[in-house]
């Protein structure tokens, strides 16, 4: 009997590359779109390799995967995966590092250089009859004299602070494990939270989402930004406490706001974000691009193959799991 893997749940237009390469390792591969802990034990119980999205992998799920050797994600956050649960019972949790470095990076340049040159508030102004450039564009600073601050400096932070140095806009830099490493040589200065806060023009989150980190920005930090920063989040949602967000935006404190991800996808409908005129939303997009989603549904499938192969794969997060 083949080993079988199990898609737990995914979102994506197909999953040729998936059939493909488990069909070529003679993997048996089956699609699912679980939403609770009991589908996810119901379509995987049995499977030796599960692949997720966002599905939820918590101990009493992980648990109920009595054969499962290899956790594989799509994407680079984990925070659905129990990764204590996992390692307890001998099961390697893997993810796909810097897929979309390049387009989360531009993503969130994109969004500055955006709010920079007011175009949000100018195209809204035109398409409303007005054209006046200076009364809509008010105390519009200069780009190359403004300050980029990024909280975050893993792949996607090191190459957003070469784009953003390339184009003459101070960097600065915060992260718990690599700023003041890496830095200089990507054209940034490592800070504190709350010195990138008060001195930043552009607060970037590229960070992961982890009980240390969730709500990073609440009313405490927010009260320390500069008035009038922008704020732009292209990570994780819940790293962004949006109550005190949108008091910051109502009350002029935050000049504006960013969006691709959010607490709760898509954000309800009568949120108030979606009415602020100053709030910029995107669907999760910001790591999209066809060729960064092939090489995601591709690698996601090669950990698991490696896995059932016997190999650890390179994106391991917890390689003890198995040394028994």
């Amino acid at each position: 009997m083949p080993p079988t893997v199990v898609i737990l749940d995914t979102n994506f237009p197909h999953n040729d590359a998936e059939r493909r390469l488990c069909r070529e390792a003679g993997v048996a591969l089956t699609i699912a779109q679980c939403r609770s802990e009991d589908e996810v034990v119901a379509a995987a119980h049995d499977a030796d390799g599960v692949i997720a999205q966002y599905a939820p992998l918590t101990p009493r799920s992980i648990a109920g995967l009595t054969r499962c050797r290899i956790i594989s994600r799509y994407g680079i956050g984990v925070d659905n995966i129990d990764l204590a649960a996992a390692t307890e019972r001998g099961i390697w949790v893997a993810n796909v590092p810097g897929f979309c470095a390049p387009e989360v990076s531009d993503h969130a340049l994109a969004l500055v250089l955006a709010f920079g040159r007011r175009l949000f508030s100018l195209d809204r102004s035109v398409r409303a009859g007005r054209w006046d450039v200076i009364g809509v564009a008010g105390q519009t600073g200069r780009l190359a004299e403004s300050t980029l601050g990024i909280v975050g400096f893993g792949q996607i932070g090191r190459l957003l602070a070469a784009k953003a140095s390339g184009l003459g806009l101070r960097v600065l830099a915060t992260s718990p494990r690599s700023a003041a490493a890496h830095a200089a040589a990507h054209g940034a200065e490592a800070v504190d939270l709350a010195r990138l806060l008060s001195e930043s023009d552009y607060v970037v989150l590229l960070c992961p989402l982890t009980p240390r980190t969730h709500h990073l920005i609440n009313r405490d930090t927010l009260a320390l930004t500069r008035p009038g920063a922008h704020l732009i989040n292209v990570s994780r949602g819940a790293l962004v406490d949006e109550p005190a967000l949108i008091e910051a935006l109502e009350s002029g404190r935050l000049a504006g706001a960013g969006l691709d991800v959010f607490e709760r996808e898509p954000p309800a409908d009568d949120s108030p974000l979606r009415r602020l005129p100053n709030v910029v939303m995107t669907p999760h997009a910001a790591y999209y691009s066809s060729r960064a989603l092939a090489e995601l549904q591709e690698r996601v499938t090669l950990n698991v193959l490696d896995a059932l192969a016997g190999r650890m794969p390179a994106s391991t997060l917890n390689p003890e799991a198995r040394t028994g």
